[in-house]
């Protein structure tokens, strides 16, 4: 049986698409201009949007930055979710995280993927800010786990270790796939740190 989840309101679709967007231009002025160069009023002009209305959508232009790991985990929680239920828990984390995969093996999109990262790593205040939204995606892929397999007890660290290790594999391939100017593949260094992990 597939697990059901509440379908996503008309309402909260539109909210996520205007905030992929905005996301994407905000990304695409700060990979050009500099994140610091960049204001918010360049990104509602670009946007044809109020600052009003951006505010709507966005606390900040540090929350713009940072959302793309709030669009990550709803990603992965509705491909967590689809997998099958009696597949082995690592494998689902890995075809969940496909879609991060076909993102950053997907050449169009690599100058803006490192310009972003670059702005991160440079920014202390955006660092912090990152690892306590990594810490959300975990929490909320550990819910699911523990739905899924019935390991609801508030004193079993098994969901949220295991949710930690698989986003850590992520990261890990990440770090080396920039590290390595992208050669190889994104896809082929997530499968080699998630098999250093939990070997087959």
């Amino acid at each position: 049986v597939m697990q059901q989840r509440n379908p996503i309101s008309v309402r909260e679709r539109t909210r996520r698409t205007v905030r992929a967007e905005l996301t994407m231009l905000g990304q695409e002025l700060f990979a050009a201009r500099g994140y610091e160069q960049t204001t918010v009023e360049d990104i509602v002009a670009a946007a044809g949007m109020s600052k009003r209305t951006f505010f709507r959508y966005f606390a900040s232009k540090e929350d713009l930055v940072l959302s793309k790991y709030e669009f990550y985990g709803d990603q992965f929680a509705e491909a967590f979710t689809a997998r099958p239920p009696d597949e082995p828990i690592w494998d689902s984390f890995r075809g969940a995280f496909d879609l991060v995969a076909d993102y950053f093996d997907d050449a169009a999109h690599v100058p803006r993927i490192l310009a972003i990262e670059k702005i991160i790593n440079g920014n202390p205040a955006l660092s912090a800010g990152e690892l306590e939204r990594i810490s959300r995606v975990q929490d909320q892929l550990a819910a699911l786990l523990r739905e899924r397999t019935g390991r609801h007890s508030p004193t079993d660290p098994g969901p949220a270790a295991i949710t930690g290790a698989a986003l850590a594999c992520l990261l890990a391939a990440k770090a080396t796939w920039i590290a390595t100017e992208q050669r190889p593949p994104f896809r082929e260094l997530l499968d080699q740190s998630m098999a250093a992990m939990h070997p087959a």
